[in-house]
């Protein structure tokens, strides 16, 4: 279907129809009355032109395929109604072809059914009319085998259409999952190249101490290893802005987590730099044991979440932690 255009193909089916119209108009004179006749062909003309129109590319509609099954009914009753069926009519039975083009396009345009219908009625009525020979010899073995062409076709058509989509979306899978992976292994890289860039120094001190470190030395040690599991686990939630109040909080004693669930990833750089700001401010006011800077849910007005607890004093008999932190940054700035 796409390496034919759907202007050809209207055309094909036109000119079929234009011929059928011709060979009704040239045999006009072997019906009785030629009246019945000459409306057979206007209304066949009609219907031709409603089931091939584009319809704004919506596909033909159910009442336009209903009404071009009900006139080939129409059309046999008035041609069959002139001609006389012992006899031999010639191309005076146009209608037979005619039908079998109308109901092939009505097939090939997703009415099944109704083409199906329209062609048991074209067979029965035409064997009930002149007989089994006589249905052969005026063409309703052709239209029939038309329009189970066109179910054939229109099947495999389908068929090919539905592999070409898993294939499509398999190759697009396939680059998401590349994708993926390259940005993993660039991720890692970086995130090597950082710790190697942070931590070298720190750990040829180790090597060259033999393990005997200062209390100084453990404790840059120690905010060393923080720093690094923030770049791990916050992502974006860490800046320089970030870093700084956090490392400043560690060195006032205060445990710092930051907890990135990946759901600021889409906001845009100013809103990200407002609440990275905002929690860099909040780190630095906190007077707490441990903080925890966490990301909301996607669905939450919140963009982070900032709780800062405390262990109660033994002598209070409190065995629930003291909230003395609890902040939500909102994912867009209220106006």
């Amino acid at each position: 279907m796409n390496s034919i255009p759907r202007s050809s193909l209207v055309a094909l089916a036109a000119v079929f129809s234009v011929y059928h119209i011709a060979r009704g108009v040239l045999t006009m004179g072997m019906p009785t009355h030629p009246a019945p006749v000459i409306v057979a062909l206007c209304v066949y003309g009609v219907i031709t032109v409603l089931a091939l129109w584009p319809f704004g590319g919506r596909g033909l509609p159910t009442w336009a395929a209903a009404l071009a099954f009900s006139c080939t009914v129409v059309i046999t009753l008035l041609v069959t109604s002139q001609l006389d069926a012992s006899a031999d009519n010639g191309y005076a039975t146009w209608h037979t072809n005619a039908e079998g083009t109308l109901l092939t396009i009505l097939m090939v345009r997703g009415h099944k059914l109704m083409a199906a219908a329209g062609t048991l009625f074209l067979v029965i009525y035409s064997v009930a009319w002149c007989g089994f020979v006589g249905s052969a010899q005026i063409g309703v073995t052709g239209a029939v085998a038309w329009v189970v062409l066109a179910y054939v076709m229109t099947g495999a058509l389908q068929k090919a259409e539905a592999g070409a989509t898993q294939l499509m979306d398999a190759e697009r899978e396939a680059v998401r999952w590349e994708a993926a992976q390259h940005a993993h292994r660039s991720e890692r890289r970086e995130r090597l190249e950082t710790a190697s860039r942070i931590a070298g120094p720190m750990l040829r001190d180790v090597v060259l101490a033999t393990g005997r470190l200062t209390d100084a030395e453990r404790d840059q040690a120690r905010l060393l290893e923080a720093r690094l599991r923030d770049d791990i686990r916050g992502r974006a939630l860490v800046n320089d802005r970030v870093r700084d109040a956090a490392l400043a909080a560690r060195r006032r004693g205060i445990v710092v987590q930051l907890l990135d669930e990946g759901t600021i990833d889409d906001l845009d750089a100013a809103e990200q730099h407002r609440v990275l700001a905002r929690v860099a401010e909040a780190i630095d006011a906190a007077d707490t044991e441990r903080l925890i800077v966490r990301t909301a849910p996607v669905r939450s007005d919140a963009a982070v979440t900032i709780v800062g607890v405390s262990t109660p004093p033994p002598e209070s008999g409190d065995t629930e932690d003291d909230v003395d932190v609890w902040l939500e940054i909102p994912r867009r700035e209220r106006s």
